[in-house]
């Protein structure tokens, strides 16, 4: 269930429900935790606040995209403790290897 704010002034649950409805079909998919319906005169501001998505962090190792490294054999996790890693240096720390 959607939590829905009603600010300054007060809504008919059929507009409510109305609100909530046009909400699912802007954005078909999301999960929607919470709309904030704002009354100014005529007019009614909507914001909606949408639940997090979980992200996990994709890279590519050794010429696969994986997220983990738990399905890889010996032979691929060495590779990948083997491997040369590259970064950007700052002008500070170039500055101190000189």
């Amino acid at each position: 269930m959607i939590k829905v704010n009603v600010k300054n002034g007060e809504l008919s649950e059929a507009e409510i429900k109305a609100y909530v409805a046009r909400a699912h079909e802007l954005y078909p998919g999301k999960a929607i935790d919470c709309i904030d319906l704002s009354i100014d005169g005529d007019f009614v501001d909507v914001e909606y606040h949408f639940a997090a998505v979980p992200f996990q962090r994709i890279r590519r190792i050794t010429g696969y995209l994986v997220g983990t490294l738990d399905r890889f054999n010996d032979a691929k996790r060495s590779e990948v403790e083997d491997r040369v890693k590259h970064g950007i240096i700052s002008e500070t720390k170039r500055e101190q290897a000189s």
